[in-house]
């Protein structure tokens, strides 16, 4: 995304100059592929593995990084970049747990770097939406929140095929998808919680429960096993083709591999209740084997209630079809002895996460002006929606409630 965009739109706001990765297969794959995009056959590129990173800081004049890597490395990166001088942009989720979420905070204090975290889903006009009509007090002061996440047999099943099934990666579901719902809350409340409590496991993926609903052929991976809905076939898609199953030599790394086999540490379904610092709770869901993707959200307030329904298809890498489903939306206010009134969002067909990956590339690369819904999200409010899913994780394997906050100290000394 961060590539096309300086490829294209923004190639004369800003200039890529380098890129990093540990394969470097994939990473010659990227770097002709952003030519290729930006139909300079010889733009300059300086290329590296990431533990060159600080030496190819200082030979670049680099600005700004941009973080993609997996998610139990960004805070590596994060580091490295801003005490070579440089501000930041990271994708979602800032990191995996509170050691490594200490560390980035303590940087970017230390540092006065500008630390910037990519939550694409609050540019969303839908999103944006409900916030506005939050901040403008049409139900009067919220209370509570229910939120309900689904993603599909398609979508979902992904995270369990790749990187993310390892919990070490990614935090799990938890962390890497639920941060960017419980920034959205945060944000909608402008408010951070300060007690969590969760229940989740693995339910429908992984071997286990395959042989318990009568399954009995399995497989490592699903490239040459595409007669299985559930299996991705590397090898009938260029993309795949070039940034993955060519590259399996340079690191042994497999993206197809079979959702249900073993060695999967993630939940598939996932229970959240948190209480807020303005004393609203959230109630919260997370299903990832769903018949069709979407969400549903609940705002009740003293003044009234908003419902944000949305059914989507989802940008899912190695699909080149859209998802099963529709596009659908409706948002509704409910107020106090009146009619509900259902409300107009505009804009949300636009592209990824529901138009918000053009308006945020917007936001970072282009002009923006003012905004006043605050949708740029920095290393504090990187840092609370990771906190949720942290505390959530740990609830899960203690079975007790956790205080976000005692997690992470730097977010209270920094006046989070």
């Amino acid at each position: 995304m961060y590539t096309r965009a300086l490829a294209t739109t923004y190639r004369h706001r800003a200039q890529l100059v380098g890129l990093c990765d540990v394969n470097p297969v994939r990473l010659e794959h990227a770097a002709r592929r952003f030519r290729d995009q930006s139909g300079d056959e010889g733009a300059p590129l300086v290329l590296g593995p990431p533990d060159q990173l600080a030496s190819m800081l200082q030979g670049e004049g680099v600005d700004e990084v941009i973080v993609t890597s997996i998610d139990r490395t960004h805070d590596r990166y994060v580091v490295a970049a801003m005490e070579a001088g440089c501000d930041v942009i990271c994708e979602k989720p800032l990191t995996v747990d509170a050691e490594r979420c200490s560390a980035i905070l303590r940087a970017q204090q230390r540092t006065g770097h500008n630390l910037r975290v990519t939550f694409n889903y609050r540019y969303s006009p839908r999103n944006s939406a409900l916030a506005r009509l939050l901040m403008e007090g049409a139900i009067g002061t919220p209370t509570s929140v229910h939120f309900e996440w689904l993603l599909d047999t398609v979508h979902g099943a992904d995270y369990f095929r790749r990187w993310h099934r390892d919990k070490r990666n990614s935090g799990g579901l938890m962390v890497h998808k639920a941060s960017h719902h419980f920034d959205l809350v945060n944000w909608w409340l402008r408010s951070v919680p300060v007690k969590v409590f969760g229940l989740g496991d693995l339910r429908f993926y992984g071997r286990a429960n395959a042989e318990e609903r009568g399954v009995t052929h399995f497989y490592e991976r699903g490239t040459g096993n595409a007669a299985d809905p559930f299996a991705l076939d590397l090898s009938a898609d260029h993309e795949l083709r070039a940034l993955y199953l060519d590259a399996e030599g340079e690191d042994g790394y497999l993206r197809d591999l079979s959702v249900f086999s073993d060695g999967i540490s993630i939940e598939d379904d996932m229970a959240v209740l948190a209480r807020y610092s303005n004393k609203a709770t959230m109630s919260y869901h997370l299903v990832a084997y769903a018949p069709w993707e979407g969400y549903r959200v609940m705002v009740n307030g003293t003044e009234g209630r908003l419902e944000l329904d949305v059914e989507e298809r989802s940008y899912v890498s190695g699909r080149s079809g859209e998802t099963p489903g529709g596009n659908r939306c409706t948002l509704t206010l409910r107020r106090h002895w009146e009619k509900p009134e259902q409300l107009d969002v505009e804009g949300s067909d636009e592209g990824g996460h529901g138009g918000g990956d053009s308006r945020m590339l917007e936001d970072i690369f282009g002009e923006a002006g003012l905004d006043p819904l605050g949708r740029a999200a920095g290393a504090l409010d990187g840092a609370w929606a990771v906190l949720t899913g942290i505390a959530a994780n740990t609830s899960f394997a203690t079975g007790v409630p956790v205080v976000p906050g005692d997690l992470v100290p730097e977010v209270r000394q920094a006046g989070g």
